[in-house]
């Protein structure tokens, strides 16, 4: 049973000492997603945001997201064009423990709202890449996970190969990933700071701007193409240029394999999507990993696409698969 806002408003007040509450309302939906959340406001005018795992899952990806916001301190967060939540206290409630943090007004992102017409992509460029210019040192001060370009290659090479194990792989698709995974040029990359777990529904809005970034549990030194994958399902190939010419403007990089990469990655959820369904028995799960897989390789035939690392760009824009990935709970060993 979910907890209501008014018991979650009490919560707050344990977990930050002198907090007087005088509104509460409730955050989110109260029958699915992995928290009871509540929005308090207080006698000064804060506003802040409490949240309490419904699921040990929940547990450990709020207590990652801590870790990783308590690293991000203030002259971090100064370098960002948006905010990023702050931690404000915690309060014990059954097993597991209520988290409070400052609210960080905004709407979530839908990728359908990433067009040309707006000034989102623009946006949403420079925003991530101000993420991947941050200094490195406070990600590994804070033991935080850093990767190296033969680390990130390990990894794909891994997933893909436990997505061939399971023989529901499309013959095309394992030999389209093999051969971006031995294209040693596709993995010249210079690790930067990443969100690693950036999705549209982790980015807040105001108007055509971004007012603050979620989720932050998997803060890393990696491949800033994990965080760029999620643009390639915004409607139309102009508006995913804008946000690509942004961030590179912004970045100055160099990376031409930047947005293969990043392709790849977008195309690797459709292998974490099959395992998960695998490793859960969930057919449902299953059949529709297979059936987008079957229709992105008649996508790829039909419009006579290269391979990720020789000069194509061949974005995942499947219909109904933004929707599917952003409405079902992934989480993947």
């Amino acid at each position: 049973m979910a907890r209501s806002h008014l018991t979650l408003a009490a919560l707050a007040t344990a977990a930050v000492a002198e907090l007087d509450v005088v509104t509460a309302s409730p955050h989110g939906s109260s029958q699915g997603g992995d928290y009871d959340s509540a929005v308090v406001g207080s006698s000064d005018g804060e506003q802040l945001i409490v949240r309490v795992p419904r699921s040990q899952r929940a547990e450990a990806t709020q207590s990652a997201d801590l870790v990783a916001l308590r690293a991000l301190s203030a002259g971090v967060r100064g370098r960002l064009p948006f905010a990023v939540p702050q931690y404000r206290g915690q309060a014990p409630i059954g097993r597991t423990r209520g988290i409070v943090y400052d609210f960080v007004p905004g709407r979530h992102l839908r990728s359908s709202e990433v067009t040309s017409g707006s000034g989102l992509p623009t946006a949403l460029g420079r925003g991530i890449a101000a993420i991947h210019s941050l200094p490195t040192s406070f990600v590994t001060d804070a033991g935080l996970t850093s990767h190296t370009p033969f680390e990130a290659m390990r990894s794909s090479a891994a997933l893909v190969d436990r997505a061939a194990s399971t023989r529901l792989l499309p013959a095309a698709l394992l030999e389209r990933w093999e051969a971006a995974i031995q294209d040693s040029v596709l993995w010249q990359f210079q690790p930067t700071v990443v969100n690693a777990a950036l999705e549209a529904s982790s980015v807040l809005v105001v108007d055509d701007a971004v007012s603050g970034v979620l989720g932050w549990h998997d803060l890393q030194v990696g491949d800033p193409a994990r965080d760029l994958a999620w643009l390639l399902g915004a409607p139309g190939r102009e508006a995913i240029d804008s946000a690509f010419d942004a961030y590179n403007a912004a970045r100055g990089t160099s990376d031409h394999q930047l947005r293969h990469r990043a392709t790849l990655y977008r195309e690797l959820d459709l292998a974490k999507w099959l395992l998960h369904g695998t490793s859960t028995k969930s057919t449902a799960v299953v059949d529709d990993a297979v059936g987008m897989m079957t229709d992105l390789v008649d996508r790829l035939q039909a419009g006579s696409q290269g391979g990720i690392g020789a000069g194509g760009t061949a974005a995942l824009d499947l219909d109904g698969v933004e929707e599917l990935l952003a409405s079902t709970e992934r989480r993947h060993s």
